[in-house]
C-alpha cells in the first residue's frame, strides 16, 4: 500500500515514541500482575488488602501523573522551539511539586495507616494486613516522585527509551525479591503481603540510583545544576501553576471519584474487592498500547504546536483518535477471549471467579469508548494546553455520573458488581460526547511558548 511521506514519517514517529511508553506502562502493570499472583496464592483476604493499599499508592500515582503531565505540556513545546532552559526549570519546578506531594503522603501513612485503610473496609483482617503493606510501601513514596518526573519529561523530549530501560531492571528486581520475601524462597522468611512492600521499596531505591548515574554521567541535557532547575521567576511559576494545577485537580478529582468506587465495592463485601482488583490487573495490562498512543499524541502534538504548525496539530489529532478506538476493538475481544486463562492463575473462591469474569467482559465491550477518551483527553486536548476543559470534562463524568450510579447501584438497588460496573462505565460516553466536540472546535490549541530569549516569561 502506498503511503505519503509525511504520513510514514506520522506513523514512524508514533511508534518510536508509543512503544518504549507502552513498554514500560507493560512492564509497571505486570509488577503489579506479579505482585498479585504471588499474593493470590495466600487468599482473597490478602488480595483485598493489597489492592486496598495500593489505591493510597494509586492516589499519589495520579498526583504525579498530573504534575507529570502538566510538565510535559510545557517541555513538549519548548522542545518544538528548542528552549533548554525552560525544560530545565520546567523539571526543577515539577520536582518542587512532586516532593512536596509524596512527602505529604508519606507522612500520613507511616502515622496512620490502619486508619486510612478503615475508610475503605470494616474488615479487620483485611486491615491489619493491608496497613503492615503500607506503613513499608510509603518509604518509596518520594523516589517514585523524582522517578516519575524524570521520566515524564525524557518522553516528553522523546527520549523514551531510558525510563522502559530501567522499568525493566525494575521489574526484574521487584519479581525476584517478590518471590524470595513473600513466599519465602532463597532461603529468605516468608514474610507475605510485608515482603512484597519491601521487594517494591528495593526496586525504587536502585531506579533512582540508575536514573541518576545515566542521566549525570552522561550530561544529558536534564543533567543540570540546582541554579539551572531552580532559577525560576514569579511569571514563569504563575503561567506554569495556571496550566498545571487544573491537571493536578484534573487527577486529584478523578482519583478521589474512583476511590469512592473502591469504597462502594468494599461495603459490598471483601470478595467484591479481590473480584474488581484481579479485573482490573488485568484490564491495566489490556491498556498500556493507550496509554502509550497517548503519550505520543501529547508529545507529537506538542512540538508541532511549539513550532507554530496549528494546522497539522489539528489533522493529527484526528489521525490519533480515530486509531485508538480502531485498535481498542480488537484488544477488548482478545481480554474476553483470555478471562479464563487469566484468572487461572488465582487461587480463590467460585463466586470471586465468576464476578471477575463478568467484570473483565464489560471491561472489554467497552474498551473501545475508553481509549478513545485516553488518547483524546490525556493525548489530544492536553498536548495544547486546553486542562480547564479537560478538568470539567473529566470530574463532571466522575461527580455527576459515575458515582452517584454507582452510589445507587452499589448501596441502594444491591445490584451484583458487574452491574455495578456496567452504571460506572456510562460515565465514558458522556466524555466522548463533549470529548469530540471540543476536538472539533479547535480551541484546545494554545501556544504555551515564545521565543527563547525572553526565556524567563516564557511559561
Amino acid at each position: 500500500m502506498h503511503m505519503k511521506p509525511d504520513t510514514r514519517l506520522f506513523y514512524r514517529t508514533l511508534i518510536a515514541l508509543a512503544a518504549p511508553v507502552a513498554l514500560q506502562n507493560l512492564i509497571a502493570s505486570s509488577l503489579n500482575l506479579v505482585d498479585t499472583i504471588m499474593i493470590g496464592q495466600m487468599g482473597e483476604t490478602e488480595v483485598a488488602a493489597v489492592g486496598l493499599a495500593n489505591q493510597v499508592t494509586f492516589l499519589l500515582n495520579l498526583f504525579l501523573f498530573g504534575i507529570g503531565s502538566g510538565s510535559a505540556i510545557f517541555t513538549a513545546q519548548y522542545w518544538g522551539s528548542r528552549d533548554m532552559p525552560n525544560i530545565r526549570r520546567v523539571l526543577g519546578l515539577g520536582l518542587v511539586c512532586g516532593l512536596l506531594i509524596a512527602a505529604v503522603f508519606t507522612i500520613v501513612c507511616l502515622t496512620v495507616p490502619a486508619w486510612i485503610l478503615s475508610l475503605f473496609s470494616d474488615d479487620a483482617a483485611v486491615i491489619a494486613l493491608g496497613a503492615a503493606y503500607l506503613s513499608v510501601v510509603a518509604f518509596g513514596f518520594i523516589l517514585m516522585a523524582v522517578s516519575f518526573l524524570f521520566a515524564s519529561v525524557l518522553r516528553s523530549i522523546g527520549q523514551a527509551r531510558l525510563p522502559l530501560y530501567i522499568s525493566a531492571f525494575s521489574l526484574l528486581v521487584n519479581t525476584v525479591l517478590n518471590y524470595g520475601l513473600i513466599l519465602g524462597n532463597y532461603g529468605l522468611p516468608a514474610l507475605g503481603v510485608r515482603g512484597a512492600a519491601i521487594a517494591t521499596v528495593i526496586a525504587r531505591s536502585l531506579e533512582i540510583v540508575l536514573f541518576f548515574l545515566i542521566i549525570y554521567g552522561r550530561r544529558s541535557i536534564l543533567a543540570a545544576r540546582p541554579s539551572q532547575l531552580f532559577d525560576l521567576s514569579a511569571a514563569f511559576v504563575r503561567r506554569f501553576l495556571k496550566t498545571t494545577v487544573p491537571v493536578i485537580l484534573n487527577e486529584s478529582l478523578w482519583a478521589v471519584g474512583v476511590t469512592l468506587y473502591i469504597v462502594i465495592y468494599a461495603r459490598m463485601g471483601t470478595h467484591v474487592v479481590a473480584a474488581i482488583n484481579i479485573a482490573a490487573t488485568a484490564e491495566r495490562l489490556a491498556m498500556v498500547l493507550f496509554f502509550g498512543i497517548a503519550n505520543a499524541a501529547a508529545v507529537m502534538l506538542g512540538h508541532r504546536i511549539g513550532a507554530g504548525e496549528l494546522d497539522k496539530s489539528q489533522q493529527e489529532a484526528r489521525r490519533f483518535v480515530l486509531l485508538g478506538p480502531l485498535i481498542g476493538i480488537v484488544s477488548g475481544l482478545i481480554l474476553i477471549a483470555m478471562a479464563p486463562l487469566i484468572l487461572s492463575f488465582y487461587n480463590v473462591a467460585d463466586g470471586v471467579r465468576q464476578s471477575a469474569r463478568a467484570i473483565l467482559v464489560v471491561y472489554g465491550l467497552v474498551m473501545p469508548v475508553r481509549v478513545f477518551n485516553i488518547i483524546n483527553i490525556v493525548g489530544v486536548l492536553r498536548s495544547g494546553g486546553d486542562t480547564r476543559f479537560t478538568l470539567l470534562l473529566d470530574t463532571a463524568g466522575v461527580w455527576l455520573i459515575g458515582v452517584p450510579l454507582a452510589f445507587l447501584g452499589g448501596m441502594i438497588w444491591h445490584l451484583p458488581v458487574e452491574q455495578v460496573v456496567i452504571l460506572v462505565v456510562v460515565e465514558e460516553f458522556f466524555k466522548v460526547v463533549l470529548g469530540v466536540w471540543r476536538l472539533r472546535s479547535r480551541k484546545w490549541i494554545n501556544r504555551l511558548n515564545i521565543p527563547p530569549d525572553n526565556d524567563q516569561l516564557s511559561v
